[in-house]
């Protein structure tokens, strides 16, 4: 086997390997050799069919294994003798488009290595930490949004109208083309009006209607509707009106706390604080790890593979324009072009990138399967009754996990690198840590 460099400018890498007839006559042997005693074949014993009518009937199929087996292990050789790691997918494209058996394979390898990547002196960084402490008003505020959702109703005075956001007891039957339909009756049914809990257009037609009322409610069953034979029907639901009750905030006491799990008052206002504070903390990671990678973007200056810039940027530039038309879905638009903020803002996350990846690797920091487990879960949780589905669909999706590992990773990194920096901790408002964050989203748009 024969390994050409045919190109070396800058990280840009390129090769010529070839392959000789002979290597790919002595590796085809070496296969069917090893198939040969588990081979059955008409008019022959198991493990008895000879070389020749082998090759003839497996010949093809084992060569292109064998083809590719040959590349492969060329590629794996030359990048542990050179110590390159390609940026992406090295692209390889066979020479000799009309080979036939008998010659030469030559293929033609082409990629980008990554670049060295400079160490950085993490115990030099210094940052600060914002630390904001839950105050009173902080806990009072979040126990009237708690009592705020866990609110009773009360009836109305005799004769009164419903309200937007008023809880209304109705009986209803629904009919479509004139005949009742299953699963469109119910009675004493308790429905808050504005929740959208039913189909749209029914809730809005409640508004107004007082106890004893008789209201007819039309609406059409969207066209996606799950219920097939409803899909896109026009309907007329009977209603009776039978309790018309206006929304009350709970009241803050010792009662409300046990609905939330806690004994009492005081044990919820401390779990409100730790909760806050738990809230105050997240958000000052954030702009602790936004400081970071500043820091260390104005550290480390080294090439960056043209190939990632060119992927970075287009998707950037794919990201900001679908958020610009968020009505079209899909990749059905124009072309997208790139422009020098797209290329900057993806030179500054490949540098990044690509620094955080290497320090990783140095300090054998590795994302754990109990961790990816963790994630996976957390996730599912957002599809209720379809958890075990979407754990099923990540296992089998190595693109999948690559997407919910790298973020794990990157904090782990982020994690490594403030245990050995010099962090100062700084006691400030909410609304201090608020401008902060407001900061950060203003700088990412």
């Amino acid at each position: 086997m024969q390994v050409t460099e045919t190109l070396n400018e800058g990280l840009k890498r390129g090769y010529n390997i070839v392959v000789t007839a002979a290597e790919m006559e002595e590796k085809v042997n070496e296969k069917l050799l090893e198939a040969q005693p588990e081979v059955e074949m008409k008019g022959f014993r198991k493990g008895k069919v000879p070389m020749a009518l082998l090759k003839k009937q497996f010949g093809d199929k084992v060569m292109g294994e064998a083809m590719q087996e040959s590349i492969d292990g060329a590629m794996s050789k030359h990048f542990e003798e050179s110590g390159d790691r390609p940026a992406m997918q090295p692209e390889i494209k066979m020479t000799n488009e009309d080979w036939k058996p008998g010659d030469d394979v030559d293929v033609s390898v082409a990629y980008e290595t990554l670049p060295e990547i400079p160490d950085v002196d993490l115990k030099k960084i210094k940052l600060e930490k914002l630390v904001v402490k839950a105050e009173d008003k902080d806990i009072d505020e979040a126990l009237a949004n708690l009592a705020e959702n866990a609110q009773n109703f009360d009836d109305r005075k005799k004769g009164s109208k419903s309200k937007d956001g008023d809880q209304v007891t109705i009986d209803f039957l629904g009919k479509v083309d004139g005949e009742a339909f299953e699963g469109g009756a119910a009675e004493d049914y308790p429905l808050v009006l504005g929740s959208n809990s039913f189909i749209p257009g029914f809730e809005g037609q409640l508004v107004g209607a007082k106890v004893g009322d008789d209201v007819e409610v039309k609406v059409d069953f969207p066209a996606e509707y799950q219920a097939e034979h409803l899909a896109g029907k026009a309907a007329v639901f009977e209603c009776k009106i039978k309790a018309v009750k206006e929304p009350k905030a709970a009241e803050i006491n010792d009662e409300l706390a046990k609905q939330f799990g806690a004994d009492d008052l005081a044990a919820l206002k401390t779990q409100v604080a730790e909760r806050l504070e738990a809230e105050f903390g997240g958000a000052s990671r954030a702009v602790q790890k936004r400081k970071l990678l500043d820091e260390l973007d104005g550290l480390v200056s080294f090439e960056l593979p043209p190939s990632l810039l060119d992927a970075e940027a287009g998707q950037i530039a794919h990201q900001l324009w679908h958020e610009e038309n968020p009505d079209v879905e899909g990749h059905d638009h124009p072309e997208i072009e790139t422009t020098d903020e797209h290329k900057e803002l993806a030179a500054r996350r490949v540098r990044l990138g690509l620094l955080l990846a290497e320090m990783g690797r140095k300090n054998e920091i590795e994302v754990s399967d109990a961790e990816m487990t963790q994630a996976i879960m957390n996730q599912a949780r957002q599809y209720p009754g379809q958890e075990r589905q979407f754990f099923e669909f990540v296992q089998q999706n190595q693109q999948m996990q690559q997407q919910m590992r790298a973020p794990i990773f990157e904090d782990k990194v982020v994690d490594y690198i403030f245990e050995l920096a010099t962090i100062t901790e700084k006691t400030v408002k909410k609304a201090d840590l608020e401008k902060a964050v407001e900061a950060l989203e203003d700088d990412a748009s």
